[in-house]
C-alpha cells in the first residue's frame, strides 16, 4: 500500500508541475540530433515462428519514460464515465528526468474493458492482443495540438476495447478521426493470435483534428522491423487483407505537394516521413535484424530502403529473437569497441576488457568513437537506456488466458533476462510496481535492480559480460523449455476451473519475476567483489 500511495502522490506532483505547459506541442526531449532514438520493434508472422506463435515486441528505449509496471483488471463501467487523455511533457523537477502528463481532454468510456499489462506503452491484454511501439517523427508541420490522443493513450484504448489487430486498427481510425492525434509520427505493431500489422500514424496538420494513417499486414511467413523510421512504402487499398488506411491518406500528401500522382507512385514513408528514411540510426538496425534473421538476402548495411518484410532463413525461435535484442554489432564493421585495443601478455592486439558498446555519449566522445551516428557512435539494438523490453507471444491453439505471454526484461536487454508474464495475471511483484526514476536509486525498484547490474557490467564489459551470461543463459533457457509443461498444467486446470488456472499462472509468473530480481542483486554484488579495483 505504501508503494501505491507513493506512486499516486508522485504522479499527482508530476501533473501539477506541468499545468502551465498546456500549449506546448508534443514532446521531443527524448530525441537526439533531431531524430527519435528510442524503441525497436520486431514482428513475426505465425508461419515464420518456431511454433506457430504470432509475435510482436518492443524495447522502450528512453531517458524519461516511467519504469514501473502494473496490471489493470477488466472492468465494468457505468454510463457517462469518461477516459482522460494526456500528452507527455518533460518534467525535470524530480530526482531524474521524467515525463509529466498534461490532461488535454476526455472521451466517453465503453461499458466493459479488457484487463491489460500496463507498461509505459500498454502492451498485452487478456484477449491475446499485443502491441509494440516505435517513434519515427514525420513532418513537423503535421503535428497538431488540436487533437487529444497520443501514442500511449491509443495503446491503452485499443487494448481496453479490442481483441483483434484488425479491430484495434479500425477502432483507432474512428477515434483518431473524431478526437484527433496529438503526437509525432508513430508506428504501433499490433498482433493477435492469428496475424500482425504495422500501423503508422502522423498528424493531420497544424490546428486540425484527425490523423493520417496506414496499416500493413506482415505476411504470415515473414518478419518485419521498425526502428524509428517509417517503413510502409507502396500501398494497395484494394488488397483489404494486407492494407488499411485513413480516407485522407492520399489527399493530404497531394494537397501539400509531397506527392505528385502524375510523376511518381505513392509511398507513405516518403510522403509523410522522408527524414526518417535518412537516419543511419534506424537503417542500421533494420539491416541488422534482417542480417541476423534472414542473412541469405545479403542486404548492405548502408542501404537506404529495405523491404517492408522478408521471409526468415529459418523459423524464428524465442531464443533467437532474444539474442537479436541483445545485439550490438559485435564482429561487424560497426562494433564500437573494435578500435579500443590493448596488447595482451602474448603480445597480441586485443580489444580491451574495459571497452564497452554501452558507454554513455560522453564516453564515446572521450574515446573518439565515431559511427553511422557521428560522435554518438552507432545506434545498436541493445541499449543502456532501455526502461523495459517485451516479446509478446500469441497462440491461437490455447485459451486466451494461457495463450498470451509477455516475455519481459528490465533495463538493458544485453545484461537482463526475459521472464514469462502470462496475459491473465492479476498482479506483479511489488518491485515492478515501484517507481524508479522519479524517486532516484532504490533496490525496491525492479528497473533499478537491473540498471545497477547493467551499469556495473558495462564498466569491464569484456570480462563481466561472461559472468552475467553464465547466470542468465541457463535460467532463461529453462523458462523457455518449461513453457509447454506450464501451459499443459494450466490447461488441465482451465478445463476444470478457469480461476484456478489463472491463479496458477499468476503465482508462476510472480515467482519467476521475484527469482530473477533476487539473482540480479546477487550478481551485482558478485561483480562488485570480483572486480574490485579493476573498473
Amino acid at each position: 500500500m505504501k508503494n501505491y500511495l507513493n506512486t499516486i502522490s508522485l504522479l499527482f506532483l508530476s501533473l501539477m508541475l506541468t499545468t502551465n505547459l498546456v500549449s506546448q506541442t508534443a514532446d521531443k526531449s527524448d530525441w537526439k540530433d533531431g531524430y527519435p532514438e528510442g524503441c525497436t520493434t520486431i514482428t513475426i508472422g505465425k508461419d515464420a515462428s518456431f511454433d506457430g506463435s504470432v509475435m510482436t515486441s518492443h524495447t522502450d528505449d528512453s531517458h524519461r519514460t516511467r519504469s514501473w509496471i502494473d496490471i489493470v483488471p477488466a472492468k465494468h463501467h457505468t454510463k457517462g464515465e469518461m477516459v482522460s487523455m494526456y500528452k507527455r511533457v518533460k518534467n525535470d523537477s524530480l530526482a531524474m528526468p521524467a515525463y509529466g502528463h498534461q490532461k488535454v481532454g476526455e472521451i466517453p468510456q465503453v461499458s466493459n474493458t479488457n484487463g491489460y499489462i500496463n507498461t509505459a506503452y500498454p502492451s498485452l491484454n487478456d484477449k491475446q492482443l499485443g502491441i509494440g511501439e516505435s517513434t519515427f517523427g514525420g513532418r513537423e508541420e503535421l503535428q497538431s495540438d488540436a487533437g487529444i490522443i497520443d501514442c500511449q493513450r491509443l495503446c491503452l484504448l485499443m487494448l481496453e476495447r479490442e481483441s483483434t489487430a484488425r479491430g484495434a486498427i479500425k477502432t483507432a481510425g474512428k477515434l483518431l478521426k473524431k478526437y484527433g492525434w496529438n503526437d509525432y509520427g508513430e508506428v504501433l505493431t499490433i498482433a493477435d493470435k492469428n496475424e500482425v500489422w504495422h500501423l503508422e500514424i502522423v498528424g493531420p496538420g497544424k490546428g486540425k483534428v484527425g490523423a493520417v494513417w496506414v496499416a500493413q499486414r506482415v505476411p504470415d511467413g515473414h518478419i518485419s522491423v521498425n526502428a524509428n523510421a517509417s517503413t510502409i512504402k507502396e500501398i494497395n487499398l484494394k488488397d483489404k487483407d494486407h492494407f488499411m488506411a485513413s480516407e485522407n491518406v492520399y489527399d493530404v500528401a497531394k494537397e501539400n505537394g509531397w506527392w505528385d500522382p502524375e510523376k511518381e507512385e505513392f509511398r507513405f514513408c516518403y510522403a509523410y516521413a522522408p527524414k526518417s528514411r535518412n537516419s543511419p540510426a534506424s537503417r542500421r538496425r533494420e539491416w541488422r535484424v534482417f542480417d541476423l534473421l534472414a542473412p541469405s538476402y545479403g542486404f548492405d548495411a548502408n542501404d537506404k530502403d529495405f523491404p517492408f518484410s522478408v521471409k526468415p532463413d529459418t523459423l524464428v525461435t524465442l531464443e533467437k529473437l532474444m539474442s537479436v535484442f541483445r545485439d550490438y554489432y559485435e564482429g561487424t564493421p560497426y562494433d564500437m569497441t573494435k578500435t579500443l585495443t590493448v596488447t595482451d601478455k602474448e603480445g597480441k592486439t586485443v580489444i580491451s576488457p574495459l571497452a564497452s558498446p554501452h558507454m554513455p555519449y560522453d564516453a564515446n566522445k572521450l574515446h573518439r568513437i565515431n559511427g553511422g551516428w557521428g560522435p554518438l557512435g552507432e545506434r545498436t539494438i541493445a541499449r543502456w537506456y532501455t526502461m523495459y523490453a517485451t516479446i509478446i507471444q500469441l497462440r491461437n491453439w490455447l485459451p486466451d488466458e494461457i495463450g498470451g505471454v509477455e516475455w519481459l526484461a528490465m533495463d538493458n536487454v544485453a545484461t537482463s533476462i526475459y521472464v514469462p508474464i502470462y496475459g491473465c495475471v492479476s498482479d506483479l511483484p511489488v518491485q515492478y510496481k515501484t517507481p524508479g526514476r522519479v524517486n532516484g536509486y532504490t533496490l525496491e525498484s525492479a528497473w533499478w535492480i537491473f540498471n545497477r547490474l547493467g551499469t556495473l557490467a558495462s564498466q569491464r564489459w569484456g570480462e563481466m559480460r561472461h559472468d552475467v551470461t553464465a547466470v542468465w543463459e541457463p535460467m532463461e533457457l529453462k523458462f523457455i523449455e518449461e513453457q509447454k509443461k506450464i501451459d499443459d498444467q494450466a490447461l488441465k486446470l482451465y478445463k476444470e476451473n478457469k480461476k484456478d488456472a489463472i491463479e496458477f499462472l499468476n503465482k508462476y509468473s510472480n515467482k519467476q519475476g521475484t527469482k530473477v530480481m533476487d539473482e540480479a542483486i546477487k550478481l551485482g554484488d558478485f561483480l562488485w567483489t570480483k572486480y574490485d579495483e579493476k573498473f
